[in-house]
């Protein structure tokens, strides 16, 4: 692996690993064309209330990400403020629907009794619009995240090995169980730290990473982290982390698209404690006349064909395959089956639909459909194989055509 890509020409030589902890802080930086999906699922916020300039001692970008992997806040409590702007289309509620009801949440419970507390379906919200959370930690054993919304609270709370999910508007809670105590839905960023350990992993040559500047967030003064990419073609502009400079802990986390524009991801603490969270935070009961569902009885009703589409799903996976490298990465699989219906085949109501979203494109591959967020960007082609990444069109082609 290369070493850290910095300004502060404070590059290790190969093998090397300063202060015992080269390796650790190593795996922490990545381009953002390989964080996924998940990253993208939360976004934009209106500019946080970062205020002056704090004058700091000065640090390497290599120490700072080294801060940032020995960081152990164990405790904290705090409001984080997320929001998302990929650029959708408004599709009225269509996208959240689809959402909800793919995870068997309200919409898609039907007869299988899907529950409005299932956080499988409540956490998907965070993939559009803006968003205010309640979080405090205490330990690898509790957390609670709380969705703040008009009027009504949704609640995940982890106290050992009990999962809860209570959503006030509807009075309906769900309960699992977790071997180990495991987080719950820890796939799903919420706070900056989140994302900076979802987008801090690793690092090649294809990095270039500084510290430029400092900044107050929350009332505590931070380093500021960039990261940015050193080919052309992503559509990553650049990735900045405001790090806190006592404890090392991600306070905001802002990743802005190479076409410029508001940012597409933006999420950052405006109030934060590293005091330890009282212990009744995490105390939870179902209210009365609450309707509680289980998750294992949730998961025993659920249909055999349900199951049967999961597993082949799984193998289809199985044979994705990683084109290019760093922030350029492309994902590709066959889906097995035909693609969508190209240009004058794209006929009827769901052909012109499809196709208002997506860009018709051609090359050696054949034909196909391109469809455009302001980060990720896929391409479907007319016999089903599928490209993608936080790549421009034009690479999606490229890679296509490579690949026939």
């Amino acid at each position: 692996m290369a070493p850290i890509d910095s300004d502060d020409n404070t590059t290790a030589g190969a093998g090397e690993e300063p202060g015992g902890g080269r390796s650790r802080a190593a795996r922490y930086v990545v381009p953002v064309a390989v964080m996924g999906l998940a990253a993208a699922t939360i976004g934009l916020v209106p500019a946080l209330a970062d205020s002056g300039d704090p004058d700091l001692p000065k640090v390497t970008a290599e120490e700072l990400v080294q801060k940032i992997a020995e960081s152990d806040v164990q405790q904290l409590s705090g409001t984080v403020r997320i929001s998302t702007d990929l650029g959708l289309p408004d599709l009225g509620g269509l996208e959240s629907g689809m959402m909800s009801g793919m995870a068997g949440g309200p919409g898609g419970g039907g007869k299988d009794g899907g529950s409005s507390a299932d956080p499988s379906a409540r956490l998907t919200e965070l993939a559009s619009g803006s968003h205010t959370l309640r979080v405090a930690a205490d330990g690898p054993d509790r957390q609670k995240v709380s969705l703040l919304e008009d009027a009504a609270e949704y609640s995940l709370i982890h106290d050992g090995k009990d999962v809860w999910g209570y959503d006030s508007k509807s009075n309906e809670v769900y309960h699992s169980t977790q071997e180990g105590g495991e987080r719950p839905e820890k796939d799903v960023p919420a706070t900056p730290k989140d994302f900076a350990d979802q987008a801090l992993k690793a690092i090649d040559d294809t990095t270039s990473v500084k510290v430029a500047g400092t900044a107050q967030v929350a009332g505590r003064d931070a380093y500021r982290l960039v990261v940015e990419p050193r080919q052309k073609g992503s559509t990553v502009g650049a990735v900045t982390v405001a790090v806190d400079a006592e404890t090392g802990t991600p306070l905001k986390f802002t990743l802005t698209p190479a076409s410029g524009g508001a940012a597409v991801v933006d999420a950052g603490f405006t109030k934060v404690s590293f005091a330890k969270p009282d212990a009744s935070t995490f105390d939870f009961a179902p209210p009365k006349g609450a309707k509680v569902t289980e998750a294992d009885e949730k998961a025993a009703k659920a249909p055999e064909h349900g199951r049967k589409a999961e597993g082949d799903l799984a193998k289809e996976l199985d044979g994705l395959k990683v084109i290019g490298e760093g922030w350029n990465s492309i994902a590709a699989f066959d889906t097995g089956g035909q693609g969508l219906p190209t240009g004058a085949e794209a006929g009827g109501d769901l052909g012109g639909f499809l196709g208002s979203l997506g860009d018709q494109v051609k090359g050696d591959f054949g034909s196909g459909t391109v469809f455009k967020t302001r980060l990720f960007n896929a391409l479907i082609t007319e016999d089903g194989k599928v490209y993608a990444g936080a790549v421009t069109k034009d690479a999606l082609v490229k890679a296509a055509d490579a690949a026939k």
